[in-house]
């Protein structure tokens, strides 16, 4: 008996620092994701003048890059449920780098609408596949793996802008093309990744046939599905009117210059990835309905207080704003993949796809309104958004339900 003993090796803990590694990693493929994707809105001032656009038109550039990212995302995450395609990561990567190509030589708007396609679609593939990967890394932890993997993508939109300002903005459209090492990085990243998860594919339907469904009624899981649609447009109206045009109004109310603004802009989106991280974990422990509740609807003081404060004041009040709501969205996302188990798929790309939507049909209209009115006016009026959080109060604790 001893000997068995001595011959029996002991289990080194592989398995979640693999799991661990995995997770950074696609964090920071989505960082280099997201910074190339944010480079689009960092250098609207820049195609505005260049190409004389109007506020209408920058706002279609954003529809149609939420709106192909939108359509496309739940269709490639319900597919991928069926029949998961590991290497589509690098495919949707690649499709990115095209499109930032595209937009660094375009010499027409309609080149610009092209572009901003491509890069929609390749967002479309990603998003999905990659959720994906972090739940089958989570080892059970599946708010943390969301956060984890959100606050990537969160401080990718946070360092677009500031790099667009340090090297497009002074030096012109053409150096966008610098963002392309950045998706190689990303490549090489992904590469990687989708070996590791080919090699693990066995494990999502076992996870997902393991799932403990909440005993809820399909009618109740319809009405909590309709709460969180509701929760994800009054969070991504309030959002985009930030990421796209919170250096316009600083301009147009404070009188800062474009490279100016694109400071406060980074303050605000890094604020947003700082808070990111922290709704997975917490979710895990208090409950996402907490969570959810917490973000959407404590934003609204600080929302109805921007419009009539100084400078100083609103660069503090949208970093408060920033944290609080940015938590929301990891929550939100795997309240639903427990609320239908075993769709992890279908659940990313449809509410990776209804953020992508919102925002892109927000932009628009934002856009056009500011047009008729001003950009003072469009942040006065989204300020009661945030108000919307009181529909939380309608979710059933998923997590009380599964216990019971």
């Amino acid at each position: 008996m001893d000997r068995t003993a001595t011959a029996m090796p002991t289990t080194p803990p592989t398995a979640e620092q693999t799991a661990m590694n995995v997770l950074l990693a696609l964090s920071i493929s989505h960082m280099l994701n997201d910074i190339i994707q944010a480079v689009v809105p960092s250098v609207y001032p820049l195609l505005k003048t260049s190409f004389a656009l109007t506020f209408t038109q920058i706002g279609l550039i954003t529809l149609v890059y939420q709106g192909t990212a939108s359509i496309l995302q739940p269709l490639v995450g319900s597919y991928t449920d069926r029949r998961p395609l590991p290497y589509s990561l690098v495919l949707g990567m690649s499709l990115t780098l095209v499109g930032l190509a595209l937009i660094a030589f375009a010499w027409s708007y309609a080149v610009i609408l092209v572009s901003a396609a491509l890069i929609g679609t390749g967002s479309a593939i990603f998003h999905p596949e990659a959720s994906r990967l972090a739940r089958l890394a989570s080892g059970g932890k599946h708010g943390l793996a969301q956060s984890l993997f959100q606050v990537g993508g969160n401080l990718g939109t946070s360092l677009g802008p500031l790099l667009a300002a340090a090297i497009v903005m002074p030096r012109g459209q053409i150096h966008i093309l610098w963002f392309g090492v950045l998706a190689v990085v990303a490549l090489a990243i992904l590469a990687r990744l989708s070996a590791w998860y080919r090699r693990h594919l066995t494990r999502p339907a076992r996870a997902a046939s393991a799932a403990v469904k909440a005993r809820l009624s399909r009618r109740q899981i319809g009405g909590a599905m309709a709460v969180l649609v509701a929760l994800l447009f009054s969070k991504y109206i309030y959002l985009v009117t930030f990421t796209n045009y919170y250096t316009f109004y600083l301009i147009d109310r404070f009188g800062l210059t474009a490279a100016g603004s694109q400071i406060y802009l980074f303050l605000f989106l890094f604020a947003v990835a700082a808070g990111t991280i922290i709704g997975g974990p917490v979710g895990d422990r208090v409950g996402r309905k907490r969570v959810i509740w917490a973000s959407i609807l404590g934003v609204a003081p600080f929302a109805l207080v921007i419009p009539h404060v100084g400078l100083a004041a609103t660069a503090v009040l949208t970093v408060i704003i920033g944290v609080i709501l940015a938590s929301a969205f990891s929550a939100m996302l795997v309240y639903a993949q427990e609320l239908v188990p075993g769709k992890v798929g279908m659940i990313a790309g449809l509410f990776f796809g209804l953020a992508f939507g919102i925002a892109g049909i927000g932009s628009a209209l934002l856009g056009m309104l500011a047009d008729h009115t001003s950009i003072q006016q469009v942040f006065f009026i989204v300020s009661f958004f945030p108000l919307i959080g009181l529909l939380a109060g309608l979710l059933p604790d998923v997590e009380v339900t599964r216990r019971a």
